[in-house]
């Protein structure tokens, strides 16, 4: 009996791992993203960045803004843009619930990974972030060491 291949195997996950460190994660939601042309050819390709990410609201409206996608290299003359802002599709309730929160000081909405779901779409998580202080960092990197360290020790 023959194994049948999914037209989606490659796994892209292509994670900010800046976010983890700068921002405490308070709540994290799954978008759909609305691309145009070549522009998930590249993502399938794994060309994308999101370290300078971010994302607002327009008009009750959730954009991502300096989200690079790399123009698609075997593309002729229809090729995307590769810094544009771009449409993020969520639920009405979760639209609703992250401008609520969005409004209050000190918070903003960073995008944290990209990834292909099992249908073959671009999805993107997001989550709704507080800026850590620079103690708060550095207990991080602290935790983390006696982690490692402790890791170590077991082997």
């Amino acid at each position: 009996m023959a194994i049948k291949k999914n037209k989606f195997d490659k796994i892209i996950n292509i994670r900010n791992k800046k976010a983890s460190h700068e921002f405490e994660f308070v709540d994290t939601f799954v978008a759909g993203l609305m691309l145009t042309g070549t522009e998930i050819k590249s993502i399938r390709e794994g060309k994308v960045s999101l370290t300078e990410a971010y994302c607002y609201f327009r008009r009750g409206e959730l954009f991502i803004k300096q989200m690079h996608i790399a123009p698609y290299s075997m593309a002729a003359s229809y090729n995307h843009d590769a810094v544009r802002e771009r449409k993020l599709l969520l639920n009405k309730k979760e639209l609703d619930k992250l401008e609520t929160k969005f409004s209050e000081k000190g918070l903003s909405i960073i995008p944290v990974r990209i990834f292909i779901n099992d249908k073959g779409l671009a999805k993107i998580e997001i989550a709704l972030a507080k800026g850590k202080k620079l103690h708060d960092k550095r207990q991080d990197i602290k935790e983390k060491d006696v982690k490692r360290e402790l890791d170590r020790m077991k082997f």
